[in-house]
């Protein structure tokens, strides 16, 4: 409702009328919440004789698809072993994981990790998403990642690398070059 507050023209709520969820603007306009999801606009010309012509529009910027998450937080491999362990769990399951190669000192890294989470939401069934703080693992797994720049985004599917994406252009092509990736893998 503070988000509707927000709007002008929004001037009040008739009870009387409407059901308790509708406003009606000064335009003649009456907005209506028919779900948790979504709304109905009604365009209402002929206020006198109080009848509503429908018009439906789902506004998801008012009220956000609540049942996926906005983000989800990307897990840290920490050793060999524990991305062996990944793997095997992914092939088994038959999905593809994404793994991001990123260090603490690396501000590219820091500001594709927050975008990358938000991905990982979009994908959040058929992707697992991870990543790699190389300054704090053995360079043994860095070796095996075979790194040489960072950011690097890999999709790993049945146990080996398929594709990668070294981002060190802007940050939302980074992000489409690895959507693509992904879409491409599933």
């Amino acid at each position: 409702m503070s988000v509707l507050g927000t709007y002008s023209h929004f001037l009040h709520r008739e009870v009387e009328k409407y059901p308790p969820q509708c406003f009606v603007s000064g335009r003649g306009y009456l907005f209506c919440r028919k779900s948790y999801f979504g709304n109905k606009l009604y365009e209402s010309r002929n206020k006198e004789q109080n009848k509503i012509k429908g018009r439906n529009f789902r506004v998801e910027a008012m009220w956000p698809d609540l049942s996926r998450p906005s983000s989800v937080e990307m897990e840290a491999i920490n050793d060999s072993e524990q991305l062996d362990q990944i793997l095997l769990h992914a092939q088994h399951n038959s999905q593809p994981i994404l793994i991001d190669w990123m260090a603490a000192w690396c501000r590219k890294c820091i500001y594709l990790k927050p975008k990358l989470e938000k991905l990982a939401a979009e994908f959040d069934t058929k992707t697992k998403f991870y990543y790699v703080d190389v300054n704090k693992v053995p360079q043994t797994l860095v070796k095996r990642g075979n790194i040489s720049k960072m950011p690097t985004i890999q999709l790993w599917k049945d146990g080996e690398m398929k594709a990668e994406v070294i981002g060190g252009h802007k940050a939302w092509l980074v992000i489409e070059e690895v959507r693509e990736m992904i879409q491409k893998f599933i």
